[in-house]
């Protein structure tokens, strides 16, 4: 599935939470949207979870 099929499914669910359920919804779709994100990043292999909770050197900035 494509990048762009992706982003409108979700920018659908976003809207259709928004609509029927408020902004409260709306947050909480696109939270649990990012968490799922992240999940499947990891899951595919993308990421890696020492990524998140190493320190940055000056010299990592740079790049």
């Amino acid at each position: 599935m494509s990048m762009a099929a992706v982003g409108l499914i979700a920018g659908m669910a976003l809207g259709f939470a928004g609509y029927f359920g408020g902004f409260g919804a709306f947050l909480l779709v696109a939270a649990l949207g990012a968490v799922g994100f992240v999940a499947g990043r990891f899951l595919e292999g993308d990421l890696e979870v020492g990524e998140f909770f190493r320190i940055r050197t000056r010299d990592d900035r740079r790049r």
